[in-house]
């Protein structure tokens, strides 16, 4: 024994000394071998999720501690919904934890609880059979997790089994978020939480299965809050700590498969079963669970239960060795084709200025329209917003789509992501000019993406015609300064897509050497029934407000159209629709003339429905009108001006024309008193909308415009990568 023990204020200089004098020989080594600047990256990249993550990432989640099993009182039903199952070994304290959270968070669905006690040899368990709310089974032996969740699952009522560790502790929504994707679903198999440690790290986001049979928990020990960790996906498999299956699909598999019994690697087989019968596994990140890991069979892989892990794996990678080797990648390579199950699939990265708002504005709409037909597409879509914002609602949709959507501060730099991301995507969609040029020179640097642009409209047409309109020189002036942007974009990407095929023509003929093509704007699963002229002479007006057009032909329509219509109907009421309406149109509300905004989609529909005629007075503007279009969806006989006509050939052939406000005046009038002429109309422009905007005319558009992308950006990278060769 040392006499004379060294002093702890000694031994702390001597250990910080130690780690100076191995930083320092790390920053040596790192000079030397040339990898300062990597280590650096990875350096500012962990700091940046550590210092970006929300307070809420980055504080432990409400726990429950100390609890008497007397005052837990579960929600049960004699009619479930759902059978939690929680299989439990001893280790009683963690199983009463696992109950009151239920307790505390009970969920909107009927469940029942089965709590299974697989003969603990103390009987410290015994207490659990005082609680109200649970049906307790002891095993007369001990069966081990995989044949005690069978068994249980044999006796279980509810349509559908929660499995669930008592060493968990369920957070607010956890169970009703997991139903969710069942609902409207007929593929879907099975549904995992968000696993979360105690101290908020994220613990599994889903898993990932390599090549090999190994696997990853995806995002292990990182912040929860990062965006690739919060959409819904499809993954290989999500753990058994907290899964939501049908009970008549988990039995008529045989439950878990026996081979892994005790337990280990049954979950991942699993999914596996699942998916040869043709469901898929989801991940559901706003179910969120706090796992103890390890508190049951602890956390060494050389004895007890955990060695089972070792051997299992082994079953495992021999029963799927040849799915394994055609459907999963390479241990480490390609993650994100790997978390997304995109093994196979295209990859598209969709860039716009901010998150689709497809109820309040018409580029939304089309946006949110090529999105839908990119996933039925079978693609796997990313979106990033220019602006990065993470918009209640309208995000949230996305996300539940299954899209990845950029925001934050956690995504860092777009130039970083797409440098981690470039060789597993595919596709790059720009939506507007302004946004297009910002992203351009980081997609520059990886010329093998295919580019595809999609204006929305011709930008600088319409402004040009709002100048001539407003006789405004400023904006004059401005127009040819956005022409000259477009028409670098134009130049920069593979395709370049508009709405109406007088834009892809004006392209085609400005720039010979542009591959220009129309896509079609909007596209709908539904259409109206025909239905006889109703009564009320209401006119129906539907435009967003913050778009310019909209304001200034609905000021032309009031002061010029309006009047006329009044004296020959007196009782004519129009109705405005319209997001963000400024203070001088919601003055117009009156007996006659009622402003709604930020209305609902079905709504909408109703006034649709219900409305003599729509209106669509445009002085000016560009692309295709989706307040056109959707008029004819809906079956409702439409007046516009040339200017809402744009974009959409043989129109004058079956709707009013008029740019004349006397001319607008008597077609309305018209259509007001004659239910014939309004018959006949509203059948001509409902077959003109059912024939060009369905759900299979935009995917074959869309098909056709990725495919000559392919085609063009394969002959840019062979000429790219020949002036590299030659430099």
């Amino acid at each position: 024994m040392n006499a004379h023990p060294e002093r702890p204020q000694l031994r702390g200089v001597r250990q910080w000394l130690v780690l100076l004098r191995r930083r320092a020989f790390l920053l040596f080594w790192w000079t030397i071998t040339l990898q300062l600047p990597h280590q650096y990256g990875l350096w500012r990249r962990a700091r940046r999720i550590r210092h970006s993550a929300p307070i809420s990432a980055r504080l432990s989640p409400p726990l429950i501690h100390d609890i008497d099993p007397r005052r837990i009182m579960l929600p049960h039903s004699s009619n479930p919904t759902v059978s939690v199952i929680i299989p439990c070994y001893g280790k009683v304290e963690y199983t009463l934890r696992c109950l009151a959270a239920i307790a505390v968070n009970p969920p909107n669905a009927a469940i029942e609880v089965i709590v299974v006690d697989d003969a603990t040899p103390d009987n410290s368990l015994v207490c659990l059979g005082d609680l109200a709310g649970i049906r307790l089974i002891i095993n007369p032996r001990n069966l081990g997790y995989l044949r005690s969740c069978n068994a249980a699952a044999r006796i279980a009522e509810g349509e559908y089994l929660m499995l669930l560790n008592n060493d968990t502790q369920v957070m607010p929504g956890w169970l009703d978020t997991l139903l969710e994707p069942f609902r409207g679903r007929s593929d879907v198999g099975a549904v995992g939480s968000k696993l979360l440690y105690p101290d908020g790290r994220l613990q599994e986001a889903g898993c990932i299965v390599w090549n090999d049979g190994s696997g990853w928990n995806f995002g292990r020990s990182d912040s929860p809050d990062r965006p690739m960790y919060n959409y819904i996906r499809e993954v290989d498999y999500c753990s058994a700590a907290s899964l939501l299956v049908p009970r008549a699909l988990f039995n008529g598999l045989g439950g878990f498969d026996e081979r892994y019994a005790p337990a280990y690697c049954e979950d991942s087989d699993l999914a596996f079963r699942l998916r040869e019968r043709g469901y898929k596994v989801l991940y559901q990140p706003r179910s969120h669970v706090v796992h103890f890991e390890g508190v049951t069979h602890g956390r060494s892989l050389s004895n007890g239960m955990k060695a089972w892990q070792v051997r299992n794996q082994q079953k495992f990678l021999e029963r799927w060795r040849s799915v394994l080797s055609s459907q999963h990648l390479p241990n480490g390579e390609h993650l994100l084709r790997a978390r997304d199950r995109a093994h196979g699939r295209e990859v598209v990265l969709v860039i716009d200025h901010y998150v689709p708002e497809p109820d309040r504005d018409a580029g939304s709409r089309s946006v949110m329209c090529i999105i839908r037909s990119l996933l039925q597409l079978g693609m796997v879509v990313k979106f990033w917003p220019h602006n990065l914002h993470f918009s209640p609602g309208y995000t949230d949709a996305l996300l539940d789509l299954g899209i990845e959507v950029a925001y934050g501060t956690h995504v860092g730099s777009f130039g970083q992501w797409l440098a981690d991301n470039a060789s597993d995507i595919d596709y790059v969609l720009l939506c507007r000019p302004h946004v297009a040029v910002d992203f351009l020179p980081d997609l520059r640097r990886h010329p093998e993406i295919s580019r595809l642009y999609y204006g929305i409209d011709l930008h600088f047409e319409r402004m040009r015609l709002q100048a001539r309109e407003l006789s405004d020189l400023v904006v004059l002036r401005q127009a040819q300064t956005m022409e000259l942007l477009e028409r670098s974009v134009w130049r920069d990407v593979d395709v370049v897509l508009y709405p109406s095929s007088q834009e892809t023509e004006y392209v085609a003929a400005a720039e010979p050497d542009v591959a220009a093509r129309t896509l079609l704007p909007y596209c709908f699963e539904q259409f109206a029934a025909l239905r006889a002229p109703p009564a009320d002479p209401v006119l129906l007006f539907v435009g967003g407000f913050a778009h310019q057009p909209n304001r200034h032909g609905l000021i032309w329509f009031l002061d010029h159209v309006l009047p006329s219509i009044r004296m020959r109907a007196p009782t004519a009421q129009l109705v405005i629709v319209g997001s963000n309406p400024p203070p001088d149109i919601e003055a117009l509300n009156s007996d006659q003339i009622s402003v709604r905004s930020n209305i609902s989609d079905q709504a909408l529909s109703e006034l649709y429905r219900t409305a003599r005629i729509a209106i669509a007075p445009l002085r000016y503007g560009a692309g295709v009108k989706l307040k056109v279009v959707e008029a004819m969806r809906e079956g409702l006989p439409l007046v516009t001006t040339s200017i809402g006509a744009q974009g959409l050939p043989g129109l004058e052939a079956i709707v009013p024309i008029c740019n004349e406000p006397d001319q607008f005046a008597d077609a309305i009038c018209r259509l007001l008193t004659d239910d014939v002429a309004w018959s006949e109309c509203a059948a001509a422009q409902l077959d003109y909308a059912t024939s060009r905007y369905s759900e299979a005319a935009l995917r074959n558009n869309l098909q056709q415009a990725l495919a000559l992308s392919v085609t063009r950006s394969a002959a840019r990278f062979a000429s790219h990568s020949t002036r590299v060769a030659a430099t």
